[in-house]
């Protein structure tokens, strides 16, 4: 039941993300694809903590205009993470499906390169809206995010990838395996790593 709720939810979420931009052929050479999952996620994760690193209660919640604080958007991350995640652990304790890669039309480029891309705005689903996040604090967000980032990075180095590529799920917008999954987390990171960035960037952002 909980699993149920868990791919109800996040297939809402992922289909704001835009993940049927673009079309290509399916994944050559399997062992240079983990390393890149592997590298992804520590580098994302990364960016994510550097992004915050030193900035002052003024800056973390500066709201230009409409869009999002630093701080919303840490709790946003932090809270994505955690959910993206389930529906990935979800999925590989069902039966493997191998004959449902035959549906996939995504390379894992095409994938990142679409969740990344902030050109294609998006609405996340109310569960992840920042005024709803478990985190009611930067550094809980902060170690959460850590947290999990780092179980994640654990299993993806011990994972078979033949395991990752057999565990496919279909979505309203396409059929994605685990491991394409996991690199959506990452990308995910990216894009609102982005987003702060943008933030940051505007002329009105405190200077301490």
């Amino acid at each position: 039941m909980m699993y149920v709720w868990y791919m109800k939810s996040t297939i809402t979420f992922l289909s704001l993300l835009w993940l049927c931009t673009f079309a290509c052929l399916a994944q050559p050479n399997a062992s240079k694809n983990k390393t890149f999952a592997i590298n992804y996620l520590k580098q994302t994760e990364t960016d994510v903590l550097n992004s915050v690193k030193g900035l002052s209660k003024a800056q973390l919640s500066f709201k230009p205009d409409s869009a999002w604080s630093i701080e919303e958007c840490i709790k946003h991350i932090a809270a994505s993470e955690k959910e993206l995640w389930a529906m990935v652990d979800g999925a590989l304790k069902a039966p493997a499906n191998p004959a449902l890669r035959a549906n996939i039309k995504s390379t894992d480029s095409a994938l990142v390169k679409a969740v990344e891309d902030r050109s294609h705005k998006a609405k996340t689903f109310a569960a992840l809206e920042p005024a709803n996040s478990p985190y009611k604090t930067v550094p809980e967000a902060i170690a959460a995010f850590k947290e999990n980032r780092e179980k994640l990075i654990a299993f993806m180095q011990s994972a078979s990838e033949d395991n990752l590529r057999n565990h496919v799920s279909t979505l309203p917008l396409g059929t994605y395996d685990a491991q394409q999954l996991i690199l959506l987390i990452a990308a995910h990171s990216k894009r609102h790593t982005s987003q702060i960035k943008e933030v940051m960037a505007n002329p009105a952002f405190p200077k301490k």
